[in-house]
């Protein structure tokens, strides 16, 4: 089958797929308008639809002959952004939109399962369409692991749009691709005293400044990159008593485990060096985020060479850097293997924006590239 020529006919469906999903977002684990939606039309194409964690989706399509099996990963909730395009499939949803673009993940994952349903009898395998909850939030990827999702799966695939390629382009990216996140929140216990006798206390709140400065200054090895960024800071009850508490708070971002693993160290042993400078004692809170999004190189491989097949060297970027924001895709490859592209979307507003409204086409070509690449994978040994 030409993928990318049948994507193209059915160009009207899809369109109107996205609208509707358009139309009615919402928020991470209350997708239930989207669940329903989505799983009426994967039955009426005959996949095997199995509901899991609430409004999580399994759909499976069986080929013609065993093989084995992969995965095909789309997001599915929304963000609590007040929608300001004015276009005519406008949200319904008043302070809800799709303004990370989901719906067009939608959209290609199942204008992927209509591609290879129509081409079964020629698939080496079966294809296990997997539509997530909460990826804004708290994150699906892991629970849908945990409930079983992905078992028998050797590799899954996925993409995100991404506002700085044009439509009909997609960038990729061999190893570390999206940033792990922390939340880093430091507690300093101090003593409290006159803001006139200050020796006879221990500043909790001068010694938190003190630590903010030095973390500033905390580096990950090797020149990789990493952010450390503080943005809260408490502290204080009147401006004539030494303060004997304070607590700062922040987010890391690292590429890699190693780096990662690293960063966390230094960051506690920065607080307990400043702890005995000061006389004051800290607790330290790490909070994982996410996960990195680190891509294998087989499966990458696979998904670029598709791709330059499809549209062209042109169209076909290796990305040169690694993004620091996050994406909880990076489980399912940790899970198993796969590979997490971006799609150009044709557009000049930045994601998370009210007015956020990638191309239509660009769902279109990201299901003939998926349809292609679980083909080409299944063929695979």
């Amino acid at each position: 089958m030409d993928y990318l020529e049948r994507a193209k006919q059915i160009e009207s469906d899809l369109n109107a797929i996205r609208q509707d999903l358009h139309r009615h977002p919402e928020l991470g684990n209350n997708e239930n308008w989207t669940s329903d939606y989505l799983e009426r039309i994967l039955r009426g194409l005959g996949l095997d639809v199995r509901r899991i964690l609430g409004t999580a989706l399994v759909a499976t399509l069986y080929g013609k002959e065993k093989g084995k099996k992969v995965g095909l990963r789309a997001d599915m909730d929304a963000l609590p952004v007040s929608e300001a395009t004015n276009c005519a499939f406008k949200s319904l949803n008043d302070g809800t939109m799709h303004a990370c673009g989901h719906d067009i993940h939608m959209t290609a994952a199942i204008g992927a399962a209509k591609l290879l349903s129509e081409n079964k009898d020629h698939l080496n395998g079966d294809v296990v369409f997997l539509f997530q909850p909460d990826e804004e939030g708290k994150g699906g990827a892991q629970r849908m692991i945990d409930a079983g999702a992905i078992d028998g799966v050797s590799a899954v695939f996925g993409g995100h749009v991404a506002p700085d390629l044009p439509v009909g382009t997609f960038g990729f990216r061999y190893g570390k691709f999206y940033a792990a996140s922390d939340v880093i929140t430091v507690t300093v216990h101090g003593k409290s005293c006159h803001g006139a006798t200050p020796e006879k206390g221990r500043n909790a709140l001068l010694a938190a400044v003190e630590m903010v400065s030095a973390l500033s200054t905390v580096h990950a090895p090797n020149n990789d990159r990493c952010v450390f960024t503080i943005g809260r800071l408490l502290s204080g009850t009147a401006c004539n008593i030494i303060a004997d508490k304070a607590m700062f708070s922040g987010i890391l971002r690292t590429l890699g485990p190693e780096n990662r693993n690293y960063m966390r160290q230094a960051i506690k042993e920065t607080v307990a060096k400043l702890d005995a400078e000061f006389g004051v004692s800290s607790e330290v809170e790490i909070r994982d985020s996410y996960g990195g999004v680190v891509n294998t190189d087989a499966e990458t491989s696979l998904f670029e060479k598709t791709s330059r097949g499809l549209f062209g060297d042109d169209r076909t970027k290796i990305l040169d850097e690694p993004t620091m924001t996050t994406e909880d895709f990076g489980y399912f490859i940790d899970a198993c293997s796969g590979s997490f592209c971006h799609i150009g979307a044709g557009c000049t507003e930045p994601l998370h924006s009210p007015t956020f409204l990638p191309d239509v086409k660009a769902a279109i070509y990201a299901a003939a590239l998926y349809a292609k690449t679980i083909e080409n994978y299944l063929k695979t040994t």
